[in-house]
């Protein structure tokens, strides 16, 4: 499990900032980070959010049927377990997509006395401005009022949402523009880097904004500014 520190650190930066860090400093391709627009932040006061996937599989919008709640009871023990920030990633899989809500503020507050931070679904949620007083993150495809029988399924199965396929253990971030997933190769490297990052687009707003400065000028420019905080060589 990585150093707490390191998601400490972490939270001092956002989803896109760490994103263009990724780029520079892992081979992983971009398509393979970041999740897609439909799921949003729903809770942007809230800050950014790091820490540990746990994957369920969740029908919350299918007509009829009963609650089905043991394997939430397994996954709150395993929470438990993980000795670090965890992330609820819950795949909605009922009949009715635009009718999944696979959290409210009460599982909100269950998941977080087992140590949860947040969710992220392709489903909906509720009771939103509730999560403010857990503190409980989420992100969502949408908010909706209500739902049907609750019926948790599978755990720990790779979850697929946001064009991303998401496996428990992967390390997550959010913050108010969406969900990255974080390679583990960089991540102990990345508060560091990130913090080069931030200075290095700090000067490099101020060359985009000169309008003396030809275009061609501004890219050589910029290019220096990669090579001066090591995230390009030197060009040939």
């Amino acid at each position: 499990m990585p150093p707490l520190s390191i998601f400490r650190a972490l939270a001092d930066y956002d989803a896109p900032l760490l994103a263009n860090t990724i780029g520079y400093i892992d081979p992983t391709p971009a398509e393979d980070i970041y999740m897609g627009g439909a799921i949003l932040c729903q809770t942007p006061a809230m800050g950014p959010m790091v820490g540990v996937a746990v994957t369920m599989e969740m029908d919350s919008s299918s007509p009829g049927g009963t609650g089905q709640f043991d394997s939430f009871y397994e996954q709150l023990e395993q929470i438990q377990r993980v000795g670090a920030p965890v992330i609820w990633v819950v795949k909605a899989t009922g009949s009715r997509p635009d009718h999944e809500c696979v959290l409210g503020d009460g599982t909100a507050k269950e998941l977080f006395a087992a140590g949860c931070i947040g969710c992220v679904t392709d489903g909906g949620v509720r009771d939103v401005a509730g999560y403010a007083s857990v503190p409980f993150h989420a992100f969502a495809r949408h908010k909706v009022v209500h739902h049907t029988a609750l019926r948790f399924g599978a755990i720990n199965r790779p979850a697929e949402i946001g064009g991303l396929t998401i496996r428990t253990g992967d390390i997550l971030f959010g913050s108010a523009e969406g969900v990255i997933r974080i390679p583990p190769a960089c991540l102990e490297a990345l508060p560091e880097r990130a913090a080069k990052m931030r200075a290095f687009e700090n000067e490099a707003a101020g060359v985009f904004r000169q309008p003396d400065l030809a275009a061609r000028a501004k890219g050589d420019r910029v290019y220096a500014l990669l090579v001066e905080y090591g995230f390009a060589k030197p060009a040939p």
